[in-house]
């Protein structure tokens, strides 16, 4: 079995809902189980003017490969009934894989660790309440770049 860290954010709609519903199918998952979640923070979006986000990170325990995982995320995604319209635009849910055990992976589909992770905020906020000490001590350093970006728990 591996860790791994999946980010949850939402919004479209009932926000809170929205997260608990993509909670509740990730923890029904095959060879899967929750072991920790974080808050849920209320953040700014990136992009194009729109809605506040309430983003979280769950940690999870998973003998599904990176690949299947991803492909029941993405099938969440869609029963969940996110669309894609543009880039970093409104979302229902948006389901990332941060990190998966020590794995690092550079694919069409996929990249583990998540790319974008150290530039977020609200990635890293959720992640350090979820993180084992080794890791909450890089997200420290790395929230320290970030000083402008605004998170609030909710």
């Amino acid at each position: 079995m591996t860790i791994a860290y999946i980010g949850l954010g939402s919004n479209v709609g009932n926000r809170k809902k929205n997260i608990d519903a993509s909670f509740r199918m990730i923890a029904a998952l095959p060879k899967t189980k929750i072991i920790k979640n974080s808050p849920l923070y209320q953040t700014s979006p990136v992009g194009p003017k729109q809605r506040d986000f309430f983003n979280g990170v769950i940690k999870i325990q998973t003998s599904l490969t990176p690949t299947e995982l991803l492909k029941h995320l993405k099938e969440i995604e869609k029963f969940m009934g996110r669309k894609t319209v543009k880039r970093w635009g409104p979302r229902i849910i948006d389901l990332d894989i941060l990190i998966y055990g020590n794995h690092v992976i550079e694919s069409r589909s996929l990249t583990i660790p998540h790319p974008e992770m150290g530039n977020r905020l609200f990635v890293l906020e959720p992640l350090s309440k979820v993180a084992p000490a080794k890791l909450q001590k890089i997200i420290k350093t790395l929230r320290l770049t970030l000083r402008g970006q605004k998170v609030r728990i909710i």
